[in-house]
Parts: structure tokens; C-alpha cells; sequence
């Protein structure tokens, strides 16, 4: 038709997958990506702002209404190039858990809400189901396994081509290690449950003080939502500051103590942090 090439779109479901014409995935991707934005709308209102549910609940929610579908059959799926979509739905359900700013360093939102990064779920899980077909000889995966097909397409990934071995939490280790990320000190295994994971959703400041993001002077001066940066004490005003150096909201012990939520840190959160935020 005036020498125009027809472009198919077949998709087809089988088990709950989109398949595509082309095996990309991007429409089931698609598809898991809207259904997340919707089960974070209901996470958002268990969540709330001052009296939500506490962190471990959240967590717990979470895991069950998101991540479950968010990984549903991701071995089949895990090399796709559209996975971010999916991944940019789980950093929502992440902020909403540890109740950070959008602005805060993604490396930080699976510290604080002590879930392994997508990334690395999806390549256990990948490692889990390669190890599973390699031992069951009976399975007909097996032989494909053992036997597969040489690869027509340099761009195309077979599962069988992909390295499941070493899948642990050292590589998170490895990668918090090398993150560029403020207080970066402050947590030396990311994989350990940081503290305050049974505190009320009222001191929701901590976690923002643990990552240097937070609604203080300089930030909002820096969005334009407020005219000047400066403190009370006529200092700059950021998250170090309110915790460090002013007179009238400082935290004994500072940041290294804060970081234990105890009952002081609880009490100074609850106070004086909230007080140096309302002016």
C-alpha cells in the first residue's frame, strides 16, 4: 500500500503476561506500571502525614499489594528495556514507607525502608528460577538450558546467557559503597533494619535528617516557596544546621545520635524539630 511497510501490534496474554510482537515487554510493563500507580494511591492513605500507620506496616503492605505484582513472572521479563517504568512505581512505594521527600537520592529509599533494590530482588529471583530448571533434568526447560538454540541477535539476552551466580547482599553492599549520597557514613550495612522502624508516623522528620533532605529554609528558598534561607539565629538554614549548629534547635549528640531514635531523639523530633520547620 503506496509502498508503505504494515506495522502489527499483536499482543496476546498467556498466564497473566502481555506478549508483544516483538518480546520487548513494553506493554506488559506498561500495564503492571498503571496498576501500580494505583495500589500506591491506597498505600498513600494508609500512610498519611502525621497519624499513619508506622513504618514496619507500611513496609509490610507493600511487599504484599506492590512488589508481589510488581514481580509477578519477572524472570521472563527482567531484561527488558522497559523496566523502569516499573521501577519508578516502586521508588513511589519506597517514599511513601520512609516518608522522604521526591527529591531524596534514590539509593537511600531501600535503605530506609529495608527492601533490597528491584534490581537485585529481580536477579534473585532469576537466579532462584535458572537454578531450579538446571536441577530438575525431567523439566523440558531443561534441555533448552543445557542445549539452546545459538543466539541470532547480538542485542537479544537469553536467560541462559545472563550470570545468576553471586546474587546476595553483598552486591547492595557493593553499590551503597560506591553511591555519592549525603550522610553516606551514617549507615555501614544497608542491608541491617535501620532504627525507628516501630516509632508513630508523626516524627516523620527523621528520615529526612538521616538524608539531608528535608523542608528546611534553604530548600523551600530553593523552590521559591519561601523568600529567604536564613534561620532564626540569621544562619543559613539547612537540615545540618537545625540538627548542628543553631542555638535554639541543635540535637546533643547530633546526627550520630538522632540516627538511634531513642526516646530523646523521639522527643526532639516531635518538638523542636517541628518548631524550627514552622518558622
Amino acid at each position: 500500500m503506496n509502498g508503505q511497510r504494515l506495522k502489527h501490534n499483536f499482543t496476546t496474554v498467556y498466564l497473566g503476561v502481555t506478549l508483544d510482537h516483538t518480546l520487548s515487554y513494553k506493554t506488559h510493563l506498561s500495564k503492571t506500571a498503571g496498576k501500580l500507580k494505583t495500589r500506591n494511591n491506597l498505600l498513600s492513605k494508609l500512610a498519611g502525614t502525621t497519624g499513619g500507620a508506622i513504618t514496619h506496616t507500611l513496609r509490610t503492605t507493600a511487599l504484599a499489594l506492590c512488589y508481589s505484582m510488581a514481580e509477578y513472572c519477572c524472570p521472563v521479563w527482567v531484561r527488558s528495556s522497559f523496566m523502569h517504568q516499573v521501577d519508578s512505581q516502586l521508588n513511589s512505594s519506597m517514599h511513601l514507607i520512609v516518608g522522604c521527600l521526591w527529591s531524596t537520592p534514590v539509593p537511600w529509599l531501600p535503605v530506609l525502608a529495608n527492601i533490597t533494590p528491584p534490581g537485585l530482588r529481580r536477579q534473585a529471583a532469576t537466579a532462584e528460577m535458572v537454578t531450579r530448571i538446571l536441577r530438575n533434568s525431567s523439566w523440558a526447560l531443561h534441555d533448552d538450558f543445557i542445549n539452546h538454540p545459538p543466539a541470532r541477535l547480538k542485542s537479544r539476552r537469553p536467560i541462559w546467557s545472563v550470570d545468576t551466580t553471586g546474587v546476595t547482599d553483598d552486591l547492595w553492599r557493593d553499590a551503597w559503597v560506591s553511591a555519592s549520597v549525603v550522610n553516606h557514613g551514617l549507615v555501614p550495612d544497608p542491608a541491617v533494619r535501620p532504627p525507628g522502624f516501630g516509632l508513630p508516623r508523626q516524627p516523620w522528620t527523621l528520615n529526612r535528617f538521616r538524608t539531608g533532605h528535608g523542608t528546611c529554609r534553604a530548600s523551600l528558598h530553593r523552590w521559591g516557596m519561601a523568600q529567604s534561607d536564613l534561620c532564626q539565629c540569621r544562619e543559613r538554614q539547612t537540615m545540618t544546621h537545625i540538627i548542628d549548629d543553631c542555638p535554639e534547635t541543635k540535637f546533643a549528640g547530633g546526627l550520630e545520635a538522632l540516627r538511634e531514635a531513642d526516646d530523646d531523639a523521639v522527643h526532639w523530633l516531635q518538638n523542636t524539630a517541628t518548631k524550627a520547620f514552622a518558622k
